[in-house]
């Protein structure tokens, strides 16, 4: 999708395709775990783990890798837990932009996990396609979750509470996500606080030359000569 760049413009969409993980279907189970929270100011911070049950000790399980270009955000380590290894990532600060390219942490595929976040305007919507016909049913673990900073309209997720919205996704199906907030646009937010400064301004300089205007408007009476003043000259 094309981004407009008019900075007038007052409707605008930022879109994420995001490929969470391609992770691959060995001959054990699988777990992805996708936490974030999208903030105010749309920057979106969360963890993404992705791992397998080892087919034999040298058996790592998903092996994800930070892109280049967000080196300074992005932090992976190694995941073992419950039987399970793989990667764990944690993310912060991206912008909606950024997001697509945590799909570049592995080039290795099955289920595929899409997922766009919009701007329109104050709304914010997700959409996504999780496709998990390929992995099997048993002991498969994939969950989505995601905070948003104002109150969920409408989605086809579990609501853990006002604000954030969970999708346990079904192995051997194809799933999708949805979710619709709305809240200020940041860039909106921003104009406002400026045109608010602004207007102060304005409304202080035309009380000061208000204030001025009356007092030229109104002298105060020259003071009247006393006999006495007049004797002394």
């Amino acid at each position: 999708m094309r981004l407009p760049t008019s900075p007038r413009s007052r409707r605008r969409t930022l879109s994420a395709a995001l490929l969470l993980l391609l992770v691959p279907v060995l001959a054990g189970c699988l777990r992805v775990q996708a936490t974030m929270g999208v903030s105010a100011d749309d920057r979106v911070s969360g963890q993404i783990v992705a791992a397998t049950i080892p087919a034999d000790e040298n058996d790592k399980g998903p092996q994800l890798v930070a892109p280049d270009s967000l080196a300074d955000r992005v932090r992976v380590q190694e995941y073992d837990q419950d039987g399970y290894v793989g990667s764990q990532v944690f993310f912060s600060d991206l912008s909606f932009g950024d997001v697509q390219q945590l799909g570049s942490m592995s080039d290795q595929t099955s289920g595929t996990f899409q997922l766009a976040l919009q701007r329109a305007g104050d709304l914010v919507s997700v959409n996504g396609k999780v496709d998990l016909e390929s992995v099997p049913v048993q002991g498969t673990d994939v969950q989505i979750t995601i905070a948003f900073p104002a109150r969920v309209a409408t989605t086809n997720g579990t609501r853990e509470s006002d604000s954030i919205v969970t999708w346990k996704l079904p192995a051997g199906e194809v799933s999708t996500l949805r979710a619709e907030v709305r809240y200020a646009d940041p860039n909106t937010r921003g104009f406002a606080g400026w045109a608010g400064i602004v207007a102060g301004v304005t409304t202080g300089v035309a009380a000061i030359i208000g204030v001025l205007a009356w007092m030229n408007r109104n002298p105060a009476p020259p003071r009247q000569r006393t006999r006495g003043d007049a004797t002394a000259s």
